[in-house]
């Protein structure tokens, strides 16, 4: 990509009345533009980002034996009638019409109920489970304050995994694998080190559910931290009873703000039963499906990545994530010094780099560097008239300081 041929312009200024850190400098950078509160489009830069994203999520829920779908995001109002959760009484985040036949839909702010009624149709024997299937889609939820930016959004993605197996044993055992591949995820991602298993919650179903905060000061969320044992408690559910059921000591916590980025849940028969998921067992007898429920949100996971690793010049994109590998700035002036600067461009091309090369005329060199901090890509090679007459290049990567020059030769094996 070249930058002269973006069409979106980086701001001086943070937009007026954004108060989180990740919309101020996702939108500064030119990587989401907001269409109202809770609502936002992704741009060039922001879709590479979240591809990423999704792209890595996605590798590792194959792994595991995920069969990825993209069901509708327009629901029909019978299957949540039959769980008691199409009444806004019981569910105030619904966003709903009525088509012209006077039918009324909704837009899906989960899939538990849709996924479980496809499903009923495909499975009968014991021989058709366990399964487990998942999707990328946009979800919509008529939050009562849209706030902290592309982290809490009435319109966003959201990675939804559903497993459906023939016992509780089955069933945990999967529980446990998604476990370990969240863990994985959230490593590949760039917040590993920050992001606990944290232990919540379990309803009606069990005695725990298990979420993934990131420490931040942005979060929205309590936890207490045994950093040693590296997992957390949720602040609801802390007491007595599950320090000790846990084996932690309190004196061992530390109180923690933080971001859920990722959440899993055993559903019991909540929804199979209603919903008529049976199925034949290898005794001829009729047996309900046991469900979970696997969420990560990618445009939320985007967000916090910013918040966590943004410093005071900009974004700083983990490598595995950032929209490119490495910006080429360009100071050169004359053609020919031009036409170098261009040669190196395709050169990394050619060697499979991902570039976004900063090839503007009638840009101050302190204005391309600035922007180039703001934007967060890993790595910076710099070509001037002055590095070309050197034969070197200067690389300077993102989180340090000092750049370093290699000559011009050996910049693959230096990148």
């Amino acid at each position: 990509m070249k930058q002269s041929h973006l069409f979106t312009k980086a701001r001086k200024q943070s937009p007026k009345g954004e108060v989180s850190k990740n919309a101020q400098l996702l939108i500064r950078a030119g990587f989401v533009h907001k269409e109202m509160a809770g609502v936002f489009s992704y741009l060039p830069l922001g879709l590479r980002v979240l591809e990423k994203i999704n792209n890595i999520i996605r590798e590792e829920m194959n792994m595991i034996g995920g069969q990825e779908v993209y069901l509708s995001a327009m629901q029909d109002s019978s299957s949540w009638k039959k769980t008691d959760r199409w009444d806004e009484k019981e569910n105030d985040v619904w966003f709903k019409t009525r088509l012209r036949n006077g039918n009324d839909v909704g837009l899906g702010w989960t899939h538990e109920e849709p996924l479980t009624s496809i499903v009923s149709q495909h499975i009968n024997s014991y021989k058709d489970l366990p399964r487990y299937i998942y999707q990328i889609q946009t979800k919509f939820r008529n939050e009562v304050r849209a706030k902290s930016g592309i982290m809490r959004g009435r319109e966003f993605l959201m990675k939804d995994l559903y497993s459906f197996s023939r016992s509780q044993e089955e069933h945990d055992s999967f529980y446990e694998q998604v476990k370990k591949a969240y863990t994985k995820i959230f490593k590949r991602l760039g917040i590993g080190k920050e992001t606990f298993v944290t232990f919540a919650s379990g309803g009606a179903f069990s005695k725990y559910s298990h979420e993934f905060q990131t420490i931040s000061e942005a979060g929205e969320d309590t936890i207490y931290v045994d950093e040693k044992k590296k997992i957390a408690i949720n602040k609801e559910v802390l007491n007595k009873e599950v320090l000790s059921q846990l084996g932690l000591n309190k004196k061992n916590l530390v109180e923690k703000k933080a971001i859920e980025v990722g959440n899993i849940f055993n559903l019991g028969t909540k929804y199979s039963e209603p919903l008529g998921l049976d199925f034949i067992d290898d005794g001829d007898k009729k047996v309900t499906t046991i469900m979970g429920s696997y969420g990560i949100g990618p445009t939320r996971v985007m967000g916090t990545i910013a918040e966590v690793y943004a410093d005071d010049n900009g974004l700083v994109w983990p490598e595995s994530v950032a929209p490119f590998s490495v910006h080429l700035v360009s100071l050169c002036a004359d053609k020919k010094d031009i036409k170098e600067a261009d040669k190196l461009y395709k050169t990394l091309l050619d060697a499979g780099i991902e570039v976004l090369y900063d090839d503007r005329q009638g840009v101050r060199a302190g204005e391309k560097f600035a922007e180039s901090d703001l934007i967060g890509i890993p790595k910076r090679i710099v070509i001037s008239s002055k590095t070309i007459k050197e034969g070197k290049l200067e690389i300077k990567e993102r989180r340090k300081q000092k750049p370093t020059f290699v000559p011009v030769k050996k910049v693959l094996s230096a990148l």
